[in-house]
């Protein structure tokens, strides 16, 4: 599998333990460019530490709020400056407040499950949408995003559990419309691995413990490498006829009961 020559903008980069970091340095050993995005907030001299870990330098490092289409907008802007066209799009964005997740389901106020559902299920079509004249551009464009099994209803998780149903469905329909457009859309649900975003869950440690155990392969949750070198197949051109797939990256858990 190679990425040679591939053009792939990954958004998600907050540090070198997030998904995002990791999908960028697999998509780079394998010869693509990135471009990384993050949310604003962090200031430039950390990212570019963090960036600066990477096989290479990224073609740009960029920020924007995923929930702003004025920002989205200029993100556009920004890639066009570089790019004339994407090969691919990573999406690996999510947020939930606390009150939306650790036990409190019943409790949720609809605008905390509001700001969950469009930081992490409808900014993929947002995203996607802005970047959509460059994807057009390319030969055979894809776009994946990161779930976690919304087929079960899991203990402290709670309304990020609706919200990646959300998202799962969202990438059926993004392939079912941009198919004709020559691109592919799928995720990947990944077993729980240590990052920043696992660790603001409350009793993320219980939900991970378990993993190693029951999954028939074994489970390393600090080792995200297994996923991202998975989002990258689904770049390159060797996942061409795959498309509105949800990839299960757990060791096996969510094929067997308990």
């Amino acid at each position: 599998m190679t990425l040679d020559s591939k053009q792939i903008l990954v958004f998600g980069v907050l540090t070198e333990n997030s998904m995002g970091f990791q999908i960028a340095k697999s998509v780079q050993e394998r010869g693509g460019d990135v471009i990384v995005v993050n949310a604003p907030g962090r200031p430039s001299s950390i990212m570019s530490r963090i960036v600066g870990r990477l096989p290479k330098p990224p073609v740009d490092c960029l920020s924007a709020d995923i929930t702003k289409d004025e920002d989205l907008a200029e993100l556009a802007t920004s890639v066009d400056k570089h790019w004339q066209h994407l090969d691919g799009l990573v999406h690996a964005v999510a947020f939930a407040p606390g009150d939306a997740l650790g036990g409190n389901f019943l409790n949720t106020p609809f605008e905390s499950v509001a700001t969950a559902m469009h930081v992490s299920a409808y900014s993929l079509k947002s995203l996607t949408a802005h970047l959509l004249p460059l994807l057009e551009a390319a030969d055979r464009a894809s776009v994946v995003s990161l779930t976690f099994n919304a087929t079960v209803a899991w203990p402290i998780y709670d309304w990020m559990g609706p919200v990646k149903a959300s998202l799962e469905a969202t990438n059926r329909y993004l392939a079912r419309y941009l198919g004709e457009r020559g691109i592919r859309v799928n995720a990947v649900d990944s077993g729980p691995i240590t990052t920043m975003a696992g660790k603001g869950i409350p009793g993320f440690e219980t939900l991970a413990e378990a993993w190693p155990e029951q999954a028939p392969l074994g489970w390393d949750t600090s080792d995200a490498s297994p996923v991202a070198d998975t989002v990258a197949f689904l770049l390159s051109d060797d996942a061409r006829a795959m498309t509105g797939q949800v990839l299960h990256v757990d060791g096996g858990y969510s094929a067997v009961g308990a």
